[in-house]
């Protein structure tokens, strides 16, 4: 049976999700709705994309008993609300990244969904792309022996001028806009706590991150290395390296190809789509919609790929890394 889905916003990551999806089988997934707060918007998204209704606001979207899930793509700050209101009002549901602000507010909307007994998973979408799969099995099978290190780096010159990276007031930041994907990455290598944090970074007028260097001790000589920016266009790669060798994964956010251990590279096409995408590579998109799919089919209330406590402990480390270089919201008193 299809998996009938609202949308809560109509911005370019939605775009690009909804895009996704209908590359998908249509038995399997139905776009039922979306709502921006203007409705001339959501009109004009749902009429290029096929989706059936559209609405002007959000409580609409939530109050619409044809939809089962919804894929939350507002801005940062807003990710707690909307997300809260499709809970309460019966929706199981699928949170852009950073889940939230913080993790006070990470922990009150886990708490909600597990209270109104829903699927709720942060939208860690490079986990379910097939190269992060083929990897997982590497590390498994200890073809890489041990891990030691992670460097991930991750940054775009062209974020200097996008509004919500460079302000405060809308949970700006490297940290929780790129360093979420770095930070998981090095979380799925090692798999467990860090020990240690040390992070120093460049603040803008704002008092939001455009640049920053994290150092992340596991213990045992194990450590992630993170570089996130702004202001610099990186390399956008992340390097895992054991003890028998490394597997470096290009454009590891949203991974069709790596280059494994014995230097062969190893590629996973993605299909083509009816409209061109705003970012790299989000025809992958249709990875976490399935995931979502067969979680709530499955009768599950978080993935296993993306769990409730590894959520609540990105926004962990993502706190202290912005409370030790001074980044703070009105949202974090």
């Amino acid at each position: 049976m299809a998996l009938k889905w609202g949308i809560a916003a109509a911005g370019k990551i939605t775009q690009d999700f909804v895009n996704a999806v209908n590359t998908l089988n249509k038995d399997d997934h139905d776009l039922v709705a979306v709502a921006a707060r203007d409705l001339n918007r959501a009109k004009e998204f749902a009429k290029k994309f096929g989706v059936k209704k559209a609405y002007g606001s959000y409580l609409e979207l939530a109050q619409d008993q044809d939809i089962e899930v919804v894929y939350v793509g507002t801005l940062n700050p807003q990710h707690l609300e909307v997300a809260t209101l499709m809970l309460e009002n019966g929706k199981h549901v699928l949170v852009e990244k950073p889940l939230c602000l913080n993790e006070k507010q990470a922990h009150k909307l886990i708490t909600c969904a597990k209270q109104q007994n829903l699927f709720l998973m942060e939208a860690i979408w490079s986990r379910m792309f097939p190269s992060y799969q083929y990897v997982r099995k590497q590390i498994e099978n200890g073809v890489l022996g041990d891990i030691q290190t992670v460097e991930v780096e991750f940054g775009f010159a062209s974020l200097k001028n996008k509004d919500r990276v460079t302000k405060n007031c809308l949970g700006g930041g490297t940290v929780l806009d790129l360093g979420v994907y770095a930070i998981q990455c090095c979380q799925w290598a090692f798999k467990q706590a860090p020990k240690s944090i040390n992070a120093t970074g460049t603040l803008n007028d704002e008092g939001v991150d455009v640049d920053v260097l994290v150092e992340i001790s596991y213990g045992d000589n194990k450590v992630g290395k993170i570089k996130t920016s702004a202001l610099n266009t990186l390399s956008n790669t992340a390097k895992i390296i054991g003890t028998k060798g490394q597997i470096t994964i290009p454009s590891f956010w949203c991974p069709t190809s790596i280059n494994d251990i014995d230097g062969t590279e190893k590629t996973w096409p993605l299909p083509n789509a009816k409209f061109n995408f705003n970012s790299t590579n989000s025809c992958g998109l249709r990875y976490e919609a399935d995931e979502v799919r067969k979680c709530i089919r499955a009768n599950k209330k978080e993935s296993e790929n993306v769990t409730h406590n590894e959520s609540l402990l990105i926004a962990r480390i993502e706190d202290e890394i912005r409370k030790q270089i001074g980044v703070k919201f009105s949202e974090d008193d």
